[in-house]
Order: C-alpha cells, then structure tokens, then sequence
C-alpha cells in the first residue's frame, strides 16, 4: 500500500517509489530471490543491487577498514566506494551499477574484503 507521496513499506524501515509524480506508477517486473548476509530478500529483476537493497531495510552496506565505521549507498553512480559489497564470492562490487538477478549471494564487506567470504580481511 502506498502513501500520499508514493512510498510503500514493507517492514517499518523499508521502501520503495511505487507512485511517481513524472514517471508514473511503478510497472510490474518479474521478482527474483538473493540474499544478504544469509537474510532472504526479494527484489526487481534487473533494478541496481543498492535500490533493492535499500527497499529491504538494509542502509549498512560496507565498513571502513581502519575503525569498523559503517557505510551505505552514496552516489548511486558508481563513482564513489561506499556501496561496495560482496557478491558470489567476489569482493568489492559496486552495488548501485550492478543489476540484480535470480539467486545472488551478497554480503557486508567489512574492511578491503576478501575472497570467498566478506568476513575475510585483505592483508
């Protein structure tokens, strides 16, 4: 259900534009499953990574490797490192440039990331 400016929550913290004043309502796409940090999510197929992200809940995409400081989606344009997240795997993907599909495995990267796990630190 969407308020008066066009947002939809699904669980308190999470939204998404449904209603745009200029484009319109929001079009049915097909919905795929990921998760992140284990936790079941369902977005857009083909929207960015951090706009589906961002629609769950999740604000904390990365941590600073010196002190642990949180980090979240900046840009949105792929310019900045702030939404770097892993993904299958592989440390250090951008998520506001990169699209969304069926069964993606993201993660917290905490610090340089690492392979295989975002709980891996880079020497």
């Amino acid at each position: 259900m969407a308020d008066a400016r066009g947002l939809s929550a699904t669980d308190g913290a999470a939204r998404r534009v449904s209603t745009h004043p200029i484009l319109g309502p929001l079009t049915g796409t097909a919905g795929v499953r990921l998760t992140f940090d284990g936790r079941p999510l369902l977005a857009r197929a083909g929207e960015p990574l951090a706009a589906a992200l961002v629609a769950a809940g999740v604000r904390v995409f990365r941590t600073m490797p010196q002190d642990g400081e949180p980090r979240g989606p900046f840009c949105m344009v792929g310019r900045c490192s702030d939404c770097l997240v892993v993904v299958d795997g592989t440390p250090n993907v951008r998520a506001c440039v990169t699209p969304v599909r069926e069964g993606m495995r993201v993660e917290t990267q905490h610090g340089l990331g690492g392979w295989g796990s975002a709980a891996e630190e880079a020497p």
